[in-house]
């Protein structure tokens, strides 16, 4: 039985992947043709595009600020996230199903939604400070990722490696940074690049959040298509994929943390 179904699921498994690569790759292929508008297939070969978005300054700064906000956000959400993952997974709670899911709704409600109700929230305030609104909203939006990923290693932990450590006369502190640790590197590691990745490529909650002054690369790319049509769209575009493909490459190379183990 199992053989018969062999072909089938290879079937699938590469209609699967077909889907999920196809969207990335046509604009990789778009931004290489040398014709001044976007064709596909695409005619010639020139990395033309690529060298006119480098050298835009407006771009720059939007791909920069980009970055900025993802670090802070993916700090703040590793300061939050895994203390309260450590907390709903490894004790008792009260409430603790309400809590985990008004902490994991940002992954349920649209991104629209949520952009639009702290849009009002901070209006009421009378926040002016556009950073940390973005900040506060990316965090928002990235905290269930850190919390599911971190959450999922602290319940794969081996409990029984921390009591036998506790036995043997270990601290608190060497059980945490030589027996937890190691266990919950993954997760935390996933975790980060999973929010990194969401904030940088966020787009419904910058759209409310952000003015002229803190203008994330998302939007600039929304407004160059506004304004024109050519290929230095798909060569941002490509750049985006290129840089998320290339962090989650570095952390597997610094860390020895296999692309695999990273998406479990």
């Amino acid at each position: 039985m199992n053989e018969e179904l062999g072909p089938f699921i290879k079937i699938v498994v590469a209609i699967i992947l077909a889907l999920v690569i196809a969207p990335l790759v046509v604009p990789i292929l778009m931004s290489i043709s040398d014709t001044p508008f976007i064709v596909f297939p695409p005619q010639g070969f020139t990395l033309h595009w690529y060298g006119e978005v480098l050298a835009n300054p407006e771009a720059r700064s939007s791909f920069l600020f980009s970055l900025r906000l993802a670090a802070v956000v993916t700090l703040i959400a590793l300061v939050l996230g895994v203390p309260c993952a450590a907390g709903l997974t490894r004790y008792r709670v009260p409430g603790q199903e309400a809590v985990l899911g008004l902490i994991l709704s940002p992954l349920i409600v649209p991104l629209i939604v949520i952009g639009v109700a702290l849009l009002q929230l901070f209006s009421m305030l009378g926040s002016r400070a556009t950073f940390m609104q973005l900040v506060i909203g990316h965090t928002v939006v990235c905290l269930p990722y850190v919390i599911r990923a971190v959450s999922a290693s602290f319940v794969l932990i081996n409990r029984n490696l921390e009591d036998a450590a506790a036995v043997l006369g270990a601290p608190p502190h060497v059980v945490a940074t030589r027996v937890i640790w190691p266990q919950v590197r993954p997760g935390i590691l996933a975790g980060a690049v999973f929010s990194f990745i969401v904030s940088f490529d966020d787009y419904p909650i910058s759209m409310w959040l952000a003015d002229g002054n803190n203008f994330p690369i998302p939007l600039y790319l929304f407004t160059v298509i506004e304004r024109s049509f050519d290929p230095s769209i798909a060569a941002i575009a490509s750049l985006m994929i290129f840089f998320a493909l290339l962090l989650v490459l570095v952390i597997e190379k610094v860390f020895g943390i296999s692309l695999a183990r990273l998406a479990t």
